[in-house]
């Protein structure tokens, strides 16, 4: 393990994105604007501009092969774009065991939501156009989400996965699955820190997402750490990122009541799900597969 080679990595990746966040924060970019998305889909790809930095330019090393950039179809490309739309969903139903959250098949929670910014007028053009459908909106979004899964958001992905999963996993292939998903997962996490802290993902609790997203993205990592190993491609990593941030406005759709700590994916209810699915993941890999992926250093596990 280069450890001179990985702090320059993250002091890269961390500096270039933090800059970005920090022109978004000087310029007074409302976070859900046009603009503010552009500027974050760059924000994005700075963990791949430090990647390609370090690995290519200073160290003078080879990139497509170390890093795990196959486009060799396998299965688990597929897994990766629906394993996303499942915890969605169960994170979505565990939410609705929790008080003052319920279930709204007339999407009452989303319609709130733009209330106060629509005109009566446009409010109910929105709610003709819904009850217009032969068929609930969730399935558009099901069907336009897997398309975005699996292009624009999965390219946008790779600008994080070449970092994190790419580099970040395979330098820290001599130790423990479990040991290389925690420091990934808290530093994918950190990294986050200072868009969240100007509304994206919590706009209602700031402050407490950056621990609440450094909590979603340890515990995530463990599933994209997995599901990379065994397809043994960063790929597959980049359509999991495109699928969840595809799919993760499903809850808003079917919700109401709660706060973005406590519903969807990024929220406790989101934790409930990803704890339950690392552990059915651990029972497939020590039990039904006998591989022992979580068990093993990631470089045993990637030969």
């Amino acid at each position: 393990m280069n450890t001179k080679k990985i702090f320059l990595f993250l002091i890269l990746a961390f500096v270039f994105s933090w800059l970005i966040g920090g022109a978004v924060y000087l310029l007074d970019i409302d976070i859900k604007s046009i603009t503010a998305v552009l500027m974050l889909i760059g924000y994005m790809f700075m963990p791949a501009l430090a990647v390609l930095l370090v690995q290519k330019v200073i160290y003078k090393e080879k990139m497509v092969k170390p890093l795990l950039i196959s486009f060799k179809f396998n299965l688990f490309f597929l897994w990766a774009l629906l394993i996303p739309l499942i915890l969605v969903f169960m994170a979505t139903g565990i939410g609705f065991l929790f008080p003052g959250i319920s279930f709204t098949p007339d999407m009452t929670g989303i319609m709130d939501m733009y209330r106060d910014k629509m005109t009566p007028e446009q409010m109910d053009k929105m709610q003709q156009s819904i009850d217009a459908l032969p068929f609930h909106p969730v399935w558009i979004s099901i069907f336009q989400g897997l398309i975005a899964a699996a292009t624009i958001n999965a390219i946008a992905g790779f600008g994080e996965e070449l970092g994190w999963r790419g580099f970040l996993l395979t330098e820290l292939k001599n130790i423990s699955f479990f040991k290389a998903s925690l420091i990934i997962g808290i530093i994918w996490g950190l990294w986050h820190a200072p868009i969240i802290l100007m509304g994206h993902n919590y706009p209602q609790h700031p402050k407490w997402g950056v621990l609440y997203m450094t909590i979603f993205c340890t515990l995530y990592t463990f599933l994209f750490n997995y599901i990379t190993i065994k397809a043994k491609s960063v790929i597959a990593s980049s359509l999991m990122h495109g699928s969840i941030n595809a799919f993760f406005g499903i809850t808003l759709m079917l919700s109401l009541g709660g706060t973005d700590l406590n519903t969807g994916i990024t929220g406790l209810a989101g934790f409930i799900c990803l704890t339950f699915a690392i552990l059915l993941v651990f029972i497939y890999d020590r039990w039904i597969s006998k591989e022992g992926v979580m068990r093993k250093t990631v470089g045993e596990s990637l030969i």
